[in-house]
């Protein structure tokens, strides 16, 4: 089944909505599908999460290769926190041979967030070093140490970023590290201040990082389905932004759910509008079905 890629919508100029869906703890691909099969058609990729809070899940690369298999253009997300760079490059090697284009490249949850509060993490790399790892086997055909990979790989090389309000002498070393690393989209953190998403922008390219041009940035928001999640997010999610106006249209609403998803719509038509947004990520924390929903109603403005 051939599957547009995301790479080639976003080369366009297209507008393009990214979602997420966590894998289930489940040895059935039914259950994956059930979460992401609604998204075909309307995003134009799905994020299959590794790990997700520290938990244990459908593996990433089998999830991701599912959906791929089923006409789903997936963002293969890795982690440096429980794989060494032996196992993060054989894993690599993997997703390119199973047709896998979009890697987003992570730190990972702390184990100490999760189920299991014992777990060992390894963070062997970084994740900056891990793009440098999926560039090397992409352009060069080899590992970082030297040895040769067979095949190709057509990696399109992803990281994360967290907009912020910057200071006077704020400059954007680490997204810079990415660049320099071979990022060539961002998906952000939780970002539902406009004005402070501009106010980055405008601070990126006072540092010469042309957004739209050097990087594609897909900004994160969410159909949030209360005023209760969306201070849960703001206070525990690190450099998740939900401004307080956001919480109390919520708190009023007689109808919480449908309030968030008219307010992500809304928000996702003002992104359309900013010069250098080439997207939208959409995330939804136990609120997944809604992600079609505020995708088909955007899509039908």
């Amino acid at each position: 089944m051939t599957t547009r890629t995301l790479q080639a919508a976003l080369a366009a100029r297209k507008f393009c909505l990214t979602a997420e869906v966590t894998p289930p703890l489940s040895c059935d691909p039914a259950d994956l599908l059930a979460k992401a099969e609604p998204l075909a058609g309307l995003a134009d990729a799905v994020n299959v999460t590794d790990g997700a809070s520290a938990r244990a899940h459908m593996d990433a690369l089998v999830a991701a290769t599912i959906l791929l298999r089923h006409g789903i253009d997936p963002i293969l997300q890795m982690t440096c926190r429980d794989r060494n760079r032996i196992a993060l490059q054989s894993e690599l090697v993997g997703a390119a041979a199973a047709g896998i284009r979009n890697v987003l490249m992570l730190t990972g949850d702390d184990p100490k967030a999760g189920d299991q509060p014992d777990t060992k993490p390894v963070f062997d790399l970084d994740s900056s070093a891990l793009m440098r790892t999926a560039a090397s086997i992409r352009d060069k055909g080899e590992l970082p140490h030297g040895r040769k990979v067979g095949g190709k790989a057509h990696f399109f090389i992803g990281g994360a970023d967290v907009p912020i309000d910057p200071k006077p002498d704020w400059a954007p070393e680490a997204l810079r590290k990415k660049l320099n690393a071979g990022a060539q989209f961002v998906q952000t953190q939780f970002c539902m201040d406009l004005s402070l998403l501009q106010r980055y922008i405008d601070r990126l390219r006072e540092h010469g990082i042309q957004v739209g041009k050097d990087i594609h940035l897909l900004v994160g928001v969410a159909p949030l389905a209360s005023a209760r999640q969306a201070r849960w997010i703001r206070d525990n999610l690190f450099g998740s932004v939900i401004p307080d106006a956001i919480i109390e249209r919520l708190e009023v609403a007689a109808d919480p759910r449908s309030e968030g998803k008219s307010i992500c719509v809304d928000m996702l038509r003002q992104l359309v509008a900013m010069p250098g947004v080439s997207g939208a990520h959409i995330m939804a924390p136990l609120n997944e079905a809604s992600m079609p929903e505020v995708i088909r109603e955007f899509r039908n403005g």
